[in-house]
């Protein structure tokens, strides 16, 4: 299957341009007769789902004998149907949405899986560098298997853990196990979320593409590069495909190269962040343009806790670097991987001296959220009180390395001459099989 491809000229595709475009998409995969399980994005993405909702329901759903939704949580919280209502733009209630079911990836219940193969530990050991050497077994919801053809539709954008969000990671770890999402996410951690945010090619990608090449059932790709809230570029295809034409489309729209390093960052974090688990991505894209010794705020008054699914690992453990972890393997053997690539990705880039016990992060991280303060202190993050800050007074203040960014999470960050992070990278993923 070839790439279909609509770029807008002024980054907004209009309805019917995306209609028609959807409508061709369609017709390339005859859908006549068979049921379609789309793999959709959750709260914590901006996509317009509603719209997408629309002209995939006419387009396909209107020909095919089902056309059903699974939201892709990974481990995020569960979206009762008031959120799911609001997030397709049309009322959902037992589950359902005008003629389609509509399922919340239900990571919490071990029945939902089915195994469909595995990536050997000699393979995972090669594509990750020696990095990691364990086998991973590859599980996905078994929904999947219900279905005549999988269509995945959702964003790219630069993601602190793969390079690029979309594509085949709405399959893994976005609709399979815990145990994906710990490798991939532990692997990203060890690798240094400030090298991959934002490349294209790396090992935790090469990682994923193997496990949805196993994949039994035939899955497409919708792949949307938005500018704001509008679409930009819409790509489809086999889903390593379509993603990597949006990854390049998103690379151009959604990195912002600046020529000197910031001192500060107030990074203001939107409410489809609920908590500091996605909230963090406000620290992510800002981190490698952030000086050395500088210091980035994550502004979220309306975040109250770490983490609503994974909360109490995170209060055990806190935030660190990664040779705080790896230094003292034992003490934290019994805590999920994910967890502390979590904590690694949020502390950020930073030394640790088992024998004096002594921690240095390369910026610093501060919390101006509902968090209070002790709980900052004993999450080993910095604190400030957010009712004290003023949006306006961080205005207009680059030329004294200070930066207000309105709306963190989406666009990255990045020094022009972080260029050599990258390249480091790429060439670890130098031997990885196409």
């Amino acid at each position: 299957m070839t790439i279909l491809s609509k770029r807008a000229p002024e980054n907004n595709l209009s309805r019917d341009e995306v209609c028609q475009f959807v409508s061709e998409a369609a017709s390339r995969l005859s859908v006549q007769g068979k049921r379609v399980l789309v793999i959709i994005p959750d709260g914590t993405r901006t996509m317009p789902m509603p719209l997408m909702f629309e002209i995939l329901q006419a387009e396909i759903g209107a020909h095919a004998a089902a056309c059903d939704y699974l939201v892709a949580l990974g481990t995020h919280p569960l979206m009762n149907e008031a959120q799911l209502s609001l997030l397709l733009g049309h009322p959902v209630a037992s589950g359902m949405c005008e003629k389609a079911h509509i399922f919340n990836h239900r990571w919490d219940v071990p029945s939902t899986f089915a195994e469909i193969g595995i990536i050997p530990a000699a393979d995972v050991s090669r594509i990750s560098g020696g990095v990691l050497s364990e086998s991973i077994r590859i599980q996905i919801n078994r929904l999947l298997l219900d279905y005549d053809q999988v269509l995945i539709c959702g964003p790219v954008f630069p993601h602190e853990v793969v390079g690029f969000s979309g594509g085949n990671k709405y399959l893994f770890p976005g609709v399979s196990t815990g145990e994906m999402i710990h490798q991939t996410h532990w692997l990203g951690a060890l690798l240094g979320s400030y090298n991959i945010i934002g490349t294209g090619t790396t090992p935790v990608r090469a990682l994923i593409d193997l496990a949805a090449s196993k994949v039994p059932v035939p899955v497409a790709c919708f792949a949307l590069v938005l500018k704001g809230t509008n679409i930009a570029g819409i790509y489809f295809g086999p889903a390593r495909d379509a993603w990597k034409a949006a990854a390049e489309h998103s690379s151009e729209t959604h990195i912002h190269w600046v020529e000197r390093p910031f001192r500060r960052v107030l990074a203001v974090i939107p409410e489809m962040y609920t908590d500091l688990w996605t909230g963090a991505k406000g620290m992510y894209k800002s981190d490698p343009a952030i000086a050395d010794s500088g210091e980035v705020i994550l502004y979220a008054p309306h975040i109250t806790d770490a983490s609503y699914s994974h909360g109490d690992f995170i209060d055990k453990v806190g935030y660190h670097c990664a040779e705080y972890f790896l230094k003292q393997p034992k003490r934290f053997a019994d805590i999920p991987r994910g967890v502390l690539a979590h904590s690694i990705h949020l502390y950020g880039q930073g030394t640790y001296d088992a024998a004096s016990g002594v921690e240095r992060p390369r910026i610093k991280v501060t919390l101006a959220t509902a968090i209070p303060e002790k709980r900052c202190r004993d999450l080993n993050l910095g604190y400030r009180d957010y009712k004290a800050i003023h949006l306006d007074d961080w205005k207009n203040h680059e030329s004294e390395g200070i930066k207000l960014i309105p709306h963190a999470g989406e666009i990255l960050y990045r020094l022009k001459n972080s260029s050599q992070a990258k390249q480091d990278v790429i060439s670890a993923t130098a031997h990885v099989p196409a």
